[in-house]
């Protein structure tokens, strides 16, 4: 186990078993690190006990699929993983639309249920910096409510993030799901956490995936992530996706409803300007 105090270089070379010979921080969780030999890694240390563990599991399950490009992990323990670097580019419509087919095939390699999480994976994982429980469920709308929208509802409510009769129409958007969820789809294999931030277009002409939050649920919640903190080429993308594997019809009507989950991780996280987007996006969506 990783003592406290090791430095980025000393976990990767005894996560890897190759020495490392330099290390260059570029945040106070995340390092380069060269090892023995010339290869780059990225070492990520995290605070919370098992978010390594997950996200590691996190990503097994989405290369495993064969569809988008995940770099590798090289090692992993409580507190620290280590993975491939991916040497960047720049955003490109063919890349884009390549990532649109690749994501729609990641989506339908599927998952045993709603929230199931990855194998080897925990109930108890993060979204960023988030708890975040997969449990499993067979009914979407039911699952999504209870354990995707509600949990951090009622933190917002407790911190004085939302007010409480504010929080009404949030839940009137929860009680309402099952008319305004759009027609059943199986589980998907999802990202869980795919803000532009988390996606790489990589030198190679590919759109890469970090930083996980895995786990089965609705295909269109990785997608209104996508709108909701913009990407590059966003049309390619979905043009890419919709050519792989159409959308149900009123797909467009749903996005704000799958952007409740991660506007409400957000105002958990962030404050009040997330909330009063979540209000909104709830709102939104009682109107359709």
């Amino acid at each position: 186990m990783a003592e406290d105090g090791e430095s980025p270089a000393a976990a990767a070379a005894r996560l890897t078993g190759h020495p490392a010979t330099s290390e260059r921080r570029l945040s106070g969780a995340l390092a380069e690190v060269t090892l023995n030999g010339g290869q780059l890694v990225m070492v990520k240390r995290a605070d919370d006990p098992g978010a390594a563990r997950a996200e590691a599991a996190g990503l097994y399950w989405l290369a495993d699929a064969g569809t988008v490009r995940i770099p590798a992990v090289h090692g992993h323990d409580e507190r620290w993983l280590v993975t491939d670097r991916v040497p960047t580019g720049r955003p490109s419509a063919e890349a884009a639309l390549r990532f649109g087919h690749d994501l729609a095939a990641l989506h339908a390699t599927g998952a045993p249920q709603f929230g199931a999480p990855p194998p080897g994976g925990s109930e108890d994982a993060y979204i960023g910096l988030a708890p975040m429980r997969n449990v499993p469920g067979t009914d979407w709308p039911r699952w999504y409510a209870e354990h995707r929208v509600l949990p951090y509802l009622r933190r917002a409510v407790d911190d004085g993030t939302i007010r409480q009769p504010e929080a009404t129409v949030i839940e009137r958007v929860c009680e309402r799901l099952p008319e305004l969820a759009g027609p059943a789809e199986p589980p998907a294999r999802l990202h869980g956490d795919l803000w532009n931030g988390n996606v790489l277009w990589g030198a190679d002409g590919h759109a890469w995936l970090i930083d996980p939050a895995a786990h089965g649920g609705h295909r269109e919640t990785d997608l209104a992530m996508l709108h909701l903190f913009g990407c590059p080429h966003l049309d390619r993308v979905l043009g890419g996706y919709q050519e792989a594997a159409p959308l149900a019809d009123g797909w467009p009507d749903r996005i704000g409803l799958h952007q409740l989950f991660p506007l409400l991780v957000h105002a958990v996280l962030f404050g009040r300007g997330y909330a009063e987007q979540a209000l909104a996006a709830a709102r939104s969506a009682l109107a359709k």
